[in-house]
C-alpha cells in the first residue's frame, strides 16, 4: 500500500505523462474511491458505478492536476462530485423507467436497511442545496477534510467554506426533519 506521499508523487508523474503513471495511480487509489463512493451510494453497485466514472475522470482531468492542494484533497472532490452525479443519473433513469411514476417513499426500514434509507435522504437533501454548498458539506462531514484544505481545493476564503458548509448543515437538517 502506498504512502499518501507516495501517492502524490505518483499523481504528479502521471500529470507529467510519464509512462504508466496513470495506470499505477488509478490502481492504487481505487480501493479509497470505491470507499469513498460507497459513503454516499447504498448499494455496492451504484457505488461501483461512480467510482468508475470517478477513476475516469482522473485519467481524463490528471493533467489538470495542480498540486496546489494534496492529490487526495483533489481526488476527494472529483470523487464526491461523480458520486452526487451517479445518485442523480440514477434517478433519473428510474423515473424514466417507471413512466413518470414519481419516486417511492421513504424506504420501509422492514425492507431496506437504516443506513440506505439515510443515504437516500441525505443525497435528496443535498440535490436541494446550492452545489458549491453541498460540495462543500459533502467534503467536510462525509469525506473529513479539514476547512483549510477545503478553502485552498475550492480556491476560496476559509470563512467562505465554513459559511457554505453551515447554510448547507442548515439546509439539510431542515430537509431531512421536514421542517
Amino acid at each position: 500500500m502506498l504512502l499518501a506521499d507516495d501517492i502524490d508523487d505518483l499523481a504528479r508523474a502521471a500529470a507529467r505523462g510519464e509512462p504508466g503513471a496513470l495506470d499505477a495511480l488509478l490502481t492504487a487509489v481505487r480501493p479509497e474511491v470505491l470507499r469513498l463512493c460507497g459513503r454516499l451510494l447504498p448499494h455496492r453497485e451504484d457505488a461501483e458505478e461512480a467510482c468508475q466514472d470517478a477513476l475516469l475522470a482522473v485519467a481524463r482531468g490528471i493533467g489538470r492536476f495542480e498540486g496546489r492542494s494534496s492529490f487526495h484533497t483533489w481526488l476527494y472532490r472529483l470523487t464526491a462530485n461523480r458520486a452526487r452525479s451517479t445518485y442523480r443519473t440514477l434517478r433519473r433513469r428510474w423515473q424514466v423507467e417507471a413512466g413518470g411514476v414519481p419516486l417511492p417513499d421513504p424506504p420501509d426500514p422492514r425492507r431496506t436497511s437504516v443506513v440506505a434509507g439515510t443515504r437516500l435522504d441525505l443525497l435528496d437533501a443535498l440535490d436541494a442545496v446550492r452545489p458549491e454548498a453541498a460540495e462543500a458539506l459533502t467534503l467536510r462531514d462525509l469525506f473529513g477534510l479539514s476547512y483549510p484544505e477545503i478553502a485552498t481545493l475550492l480556491d476560496v476564503p476559509e470563512g467562505t467554506v465554513k459559511s457554505r458548509v453551515h447554510q448547507a448543515r442548515r439546509q439539510v437538517r431542515e430537509r431531512l426533519t421536514g421542517g
